[in-house]
């Protein structure tokens, strides 16, 4: 039986962060590199990336950047490309990148909600099945997609049909490709994060208020540091997993059950 550390190392593992330059994708990459990982950072924004990136290889990382819209699929293939040409591998994808906006369900435009859409639930298919398919060649490789709660449940009170439909797709998108692909030596599993502080939700937590719903909603209390992120993906990213598939876990304080 290997040592309980070793399970979750992924020393010489080759990641690949969608979405990295902001946020919880940060978070993620950081973790990653912290259990070993040689990461690959992929987003829009290259200074950010870069800068990421300088600050995960003065830690000792091996970090590569490869500026990405995970919306085209032309870009997912040059990323695919640049990964292999770089490390011959791909051991694990997290399918981080996405989108909110908020609106009343009755205001909400066609053209925002398919925007939403693409980027939280199509992207996440195409980054999937491209890298899919490199795992699939080698028999073995883990995906972990990022969803919501709100893609568990409904909240009203913060209206944001496109998100919550493309969080739950997300969910049984996973289901699905785990389904597809178990006897083939691929995982896919999901995290599905409650209010945690990012780009993404800053305007929220700026609220009067906002806060103090969440405090008050949350059965721990408190909404989420984004570490606490952190132990999740190594698991499902990990050989801690290896028989974990299809799986969306919940890292939300208590939200989802109450």
């Amino acid at each position: 039986m290997k040592n309980v550390s070793q399970l979750f190392e992924l020393k010489d593992r080759v990641a690949v962060v969608t979405g990295a330059s902001s946020g919880l994708g940060r978070t993620m990459a950081r973790g990653l590199a912290g259990a070993g990982a040689k990461v690959v950072l992929a987003a829009r924004r290259r200074d950010r990336l870069v800068d990421l990136a300088g600050e995960l290889e003065a830690g000792g990382a091996e970090a590569l950047v490869v500026p990405c819209d995970v919306t085209r699929e032309a870009e997912v293939d040059d990323l695919v490309k640049a990964v292999l040409d770089r490390f011959g591998r791909v051991d694990v994808l997290v399918n981080n990148a996405g989108v909110s906006h908020s609106v009343p369900a009755e205001d909400e435009s066609l053209e925002d909600f398919r925007r939403v859409m693409e980027v939280n639930h199509t992207a996440v298919f195409i980054c999937a099945q491209r890298f899919g398919r490199v795992m699939l060649e080698a028999g073995r490789g883990s995906i972990v997609n990022t969803a919501s709660i709100m893609g568990l449940l409904g909240v009203g009170v913060i209206p944001q049909a496109s998100y919550n439909a493309s969080k739950g797709a997300v969910v049984n998108l996973t289901r699905e490709l785990a389904a597809q692909w178990a006897r083939r030596g691929v995982r896919v599993n999901a995290i599905a994060p409650g209010w945690f502080p990012s780009e993404m939700t800053e305007s929220m937590f700026e609220a009067a208020g906002s806060e103090r719903w969440i405090r008050r909603n949350t059965p721990m209390g408190r909404p989420g540091d984004p570490e606490e992120l952190v132990g999740a993906l190594i698991l499902l990213a990990s050989d801690a997993s290896s028989f974990i598939t299809g799986q969306t876990i919940c890292v939300d304080g208590g939200w989802s059950i109450v």
